[in-house]
């Protein structure tokens, strides 16, 4: 018994907290104040890190994605969002590719509250949506730092590293041989 109160009071000393011990019983000399317990500390919210926003109100970033590069302006607005100059449902006429792109703001409950204009480049369609996912989450997090713990924990803020692998002499792809013929 003796082993365990001493392991909680060290337990107790680690956190920096007081063992818990039997109170004595309050005397008539006592004042009242000294039975009550301290309210505990209250520590105000404050982000780890500053908005970033340039000289137009609005938060830049860059995704990446295979091949892929976008490049993100977000600020406040209606929802709009811009691909190389078009509407989204013109650039990524694929639904399942317009789910990716909103998946940001479906996660943060923020969707239709930001404008985005994104100019992207290189890769196929779905490396292109992979890559305007990345920097719309980057641009979020940028935006509102409270956010960044929601989209970090989905895993938006990571770029995928995965991209195609290069294609070696003396093979008809990256890992194919060239046809094996007997004669």
């Amino acid at each position: 018994m003796s082993d365990n109160r001493q392991s909680l009071s060290d337990l107790a000393e680690l956190t920096g907290q007081q063992a818990a011990q039997p109170a004595p019983a309050p005397s008539a000399e006592a004042p009242a104040e000294a039975a009550a317990p301290p309210p505990p500390p209250v520590q105000a919210e404050t982000p780890l890190r500053e908005q970033q926003l340039d000289k137009f109100g609005r938060a830049y970033a860059t995704g990446r994605r295979k091949d892929a590069v976008a490049r993100v302006w977000l600020k406040p607005g209606s929802g709009k969002i811009e691909v190389n100059g078009r509407d989204q449902e013109v650039y990524f006429a694929r639904p399942t590719l317009r789910l990716v792109i909103n998946q940001p703001f479906d996660i943060t409950d923020r969707k239709g509250q930001y404008d985005v204009v994104i100019t992207v480049k290189g890769g196929g369609l779905s490396g292109q949506a992979g890559a305007v996912k990345h920097g719309i989450a980057q641009a979020l997090s940028r935006f509102e730092p409270a956010l960044r713990t929601t989209v970090k924990q989905a895993g938006f803020l990571t770029r995928d590293p995965r991209v195609v692998e290069r294609k070696k002499y003396g093979r008809a792809k990256a890992r194919r041989s060239f046809q094996f013929s007997k004669r």
